[in-house]
């Protein structure tokens, strides 16, 4: 199997929005009571006109995965993304890594990984940061095993339902 990384394009928004919904439904779905709730959040989220605004931001950066010319998974960087009691200009976020789930062992997620690190260094940020669902063990190794430390617990709601994640944080320098 030949996987490919690239920068995402506007074209790919149909690609990427497809992509969000799916793997978020595969990862996520089973812990939504309501299902109204999590269709609205997907419709919100991964609509392709929002993913087309967000890859039109200067302050964005997508990459996707092509698994023999199909894509298979994105990840996405926020160049500047603030995080208290640190420089703001020094901060970035790595907003998500999101792989089709036949594909987790394919290593799309490392190579993704990779691609938003090296973007990183380049623009010579201090610190990376993530939120991961505080059940989500796999991901959470992944991170753990790529330098990320855990900084503190952040509560989301989606809907009417909370949810819990670790705020993970890398040193870059």
């Amino acid at each position: 199997m030949n996987i490919i990384i690239r920068k995402a394009n506007l074209e790919d928004a149909a690609y990427i929005s497809l992509l969000g919904r799916i793997t978020f439904s595969e990862t996520f779905g089973h812990l939504f009571l309501n299902k109204d709730e999590l269709e609205t959040y997907l419709q919100t989220t991964f609509g392709v006109e929002k993913i087309r605004s967000s890859l039109q931001k200067e302050n964005n950066v997508f990459w996707l995965a092509l698994a023999d010319d199909l894509p298979v998974g994105y990840a996405k960087l926020k160049k500047y993304s603030p995080l208290e009691q640190l420089d703001p200009q020094q901060v970035a976020q790595l907003q998500k890594i999101y792989v089709l789930k036949d594909f987790l062992d394919k290593k799309v997620g490392i190579v993704l990984y990779e691609a938003l690190l090296e973007e990183t260094l380049a623009l010579q940020k201090n610190h990376l940061w993530l939120t991961v669902l505080h059940t989500n063990s796999r991901a959470i190794h992944f991170y753990e095993k790529n330098g990320f430390k855990k900084h503190q617990k952040h509560l989301f709601t989606i809907g009417s339902q909370p949810f819990e994640f670790e705020l993970m944080l890398k040193n870059m320098s």
